[in-house]
């Protein structure tokens, strides 16, 4: 009798667990979400753009991608510094490496080294960015 609750019990726990990761893990992103790869700053103050300099992004793999930020009249920023970070919100973790901007590589685009994404879902990258236009931030969504 002892068994057959502490197996009524596993069995409970099991059925649980699997729920919640198909119900979080193997979420499909929501609707509302923007994949776009080109965006303005938080308060206007730049139009910010990000490709990754080789597709498909691989998992596991340590790639570099190109950030482009101008003005909203299209000119572009020159020597701006940037904070970066993002992660993974559905799961409440970060990003696996320190991704720096490594590089300006002149007519407002910079080079993004140490970008890794670890697994399968909904990402974010995100940017702080410092020029003589003033600071401001953006983030972008991301589905692998």
């Amino acid at each position: 009798m002892k068994f057959k609750w502490l197996y009524l019990i596993g069995l409970a726990a099991l059925l649980a667990l699997g729920s919640y990761f198909l119900s979080d893990m193997g979420m499909k992103p929501k609707p509302e979400l923007d994949l776009s790869r080109s965006r303005a700053s938080e308060n206007g103050v730049y139009v910010v753009a990000v490709a990754p300099e080789a597709e498909p992004i691989k998992l596991g793999e340590l790639h570099s991608w190109i950030v482009t930020v101008q003005t909203p009249d299209g000119m572009a920023v020159e020597d701006a510094s940037f904070e970066v970070d993002g992660g993974m919100p559905d799961h409440n973790h970060g990003l696996p490496t320190s991704p720096k901007v490594t590089e300006n590589l002149g007519d407002g685009r910079y080079r993004l080294e140490g970008v890794k994404f670890s697994m399968t879902g909904w990402w974010e990258l995100s940017f702080d960015i410092s020029a003589a236009p003033g600071s401001d931030s953006v983030t972008f969504n991301m589905v692998l």
